[in-house]
């Protein structure tokens, strides 16, 4: 899969520290740094995304010849560049962070500037893809007149998701999808207030305008609006997360999207998984996240990071329960259970056997509903706060990564059939058993189901 990224660099600084104190100069925090970080900003950050995830991308931009764009092509390594140059400094936009919260932002050399021309490399890039993000940050390259003919030839062949900025240029018409925030959206629409019916007034009238084949309008907590050119608008939800700072999330969802439309998903299913994608980034600690090591193993269906879940309640004191098993034809017996675990601690998380585990477990016929449906419908559950998918037979290997403090099991478990319980004893956690309903089974459900046909 060949993924070409176009659109405007930038580099972003982190500066992060703690404040315990006021200036005497003035009543403002005085922030003792702890780290200095430089990482790639708009469409550079969506190509690092994308490239971290394993796949290939080259990234379409212009460069300064600066101090900066040197840092930002050290930030860019392992990625293919196809760079003119932009003829104008490198913008930079400094972030102080005290903690978790964000204190002030500098922006150095982010005055706009004329549109950049292109070079014949550039443009060769773009006319090989076989999948195009335009990460438009409003500093010209989208409005170059050879660039958008060639990317306008490509709108309706192959998937093009366009990420647009109030300062950058219109979409060139026949792409895939653009994806405004709701403010963008609504400001580009000229129209007036908030929310759903708000956000779809403005989707109707860009579709027009734009002549896209559609428009995805991110609403932040609420998730994201779907206006296909034909059918209703449909409003996927985003999971609850907790975050001050949004920087990336856009840039996630984006690079998401176009990787499920690439892969011949539906709109609406792709647009679920960036929905998803984009939670578990700011779950996850937001472009905090991106100087940590990738996590080995994330939520089911790209939601929000268990082991990252587990990980807070931890350092907020709490205690991290886990439970396990196949769940296959979630009934009420597994909802107690895993209702009277959450009551345990802090956080519930559960660890799901896959499909192929379950195979050879339980027989050719099971599992009687998929993986990605099972954690799915477990995470719909208000007390399950996370899944993590397994592939072997026995929780130990994934009970090692997650180290919970109590491992809960239904009590018609006996001690010698649980060995994992020995494992759980090793960092100093609890392995205990919760009541057991006996009348209610994955097995006499299905038998059930197969008289009825």
């Amino acid at each position: 899969m060949r993924i070409v990224v176009v659109g405007d660099v930038l580099l972003d600084t982190d500066i992060t520290g703690s404040a315990q104190r006021l200036s005497p100069d003035a009543p403002v925090p005085v922030v003792e740094v702890e780290t200095v970080r430089r990482r790639a900003g708009g469409a550079g950050l969506v190509a690092w995304m994308l490239q971290r995830d394993g796949h290939e991308v080259q990234l379409v931009t212009v460069l300064s010849d600066d101090g900066a764009a040197g840092e930002l092509r050290a930030a860019l390594a392992g990625i293919s560049l196809a760079a003119g140059p932009s003829g104008v400094p490198t913008p930079v936009k400094t972030r102080i962070r005290a903690g978790a919260q964000a204190v002030v932002r500098f922006d150095e050399g982010c005055a706009p500037p004329a549109v950049p021309e292109v070079t014949e490399e550039m443009l060769s890039a773009v006319a090989a893809a076989e999948t195009v993000i335009v990460a438009d940050y409003g500093r010209g390259l989208t409005g170059n007149p050879r660039l958008r003919t060639v990317l306008e030839g490509l709108a309706g062949r192959i998937p093009v998701v366009w990420d647009p900025h109030p300062a950058g240029a219109e979409p060139v018409p026949g792409v895939t999808a653009v994806t405004p925030n709701l403010p963008e959206a609504l400001r580009g629409a000229g129209v007036s207030g908030g929310g759903v019916s708000a956000a779809v007034r403005a989707a109707e009238r860009l579709l027009e305008r734009w002549q896209s084949r559609s428009v995805v309008v991110t609403l932040g907590a609420l998730g994201a609006l779907v206006l296909p050119r034909s059918g209703l608008p449909q409003v996927i939800p985003a999971p609850h997360v907790s975050t001050s700072d949004t920087c990336g999330a856009g840039d996630r969802f984006a690079a998401t999207l176009a990787l499920g439309l690439h892969r011949g998903q539906p709109l609406e299913s792709a647009a679920e998984k960036a929905v998803l994608a984009a939670a578990g980034f700011l779950a996850g600690g937001g472009v905090a996240s991106l100087h940590r090591d990738k996590e080995p193993a994330r939520l089911h269906s790209e939601s929000l990071d268990a082991l990252h879940a587990a990980q807070q309640v931890r350092e907020r004191g709490g205690t991290v329960v886990a439970t396990g098993g196949c769940f296959d034809l979630l009934h009420a017996g597994h909802a107690r259970t895993l209702a009277a675990a959450r009551r345990l601690g802090d956080c519930l998380i559960v660890v799901l056997n896959s499909d192929s585990s379950v195979r050879r477990l339980k027989g050719t016929q099971r599992p009687i509903i998929g993986e990605e449906d099972r954690a799915e419908l477990l995470l719909s559950l208000g007390c399950v706060d996370g899944v993590l998918v397994f592939d072997e037979d026995t929780p130990e290997a994934v009970l090692e990564r997650l180290r919970p403090d109590i491992w809960v099991k239904g009590g018609d478990y006996r001690e010698d059939q649980l060995p994992e319980a020995g494992l759980v004893r090793t960092w100093g956690g609890e392995t205990v058993t919760v009541p057991y309903h006996p009348a209610r089974s994955t097995t006499a459900l299905a038998a059930a189901l197969a008289q009825v046909g």
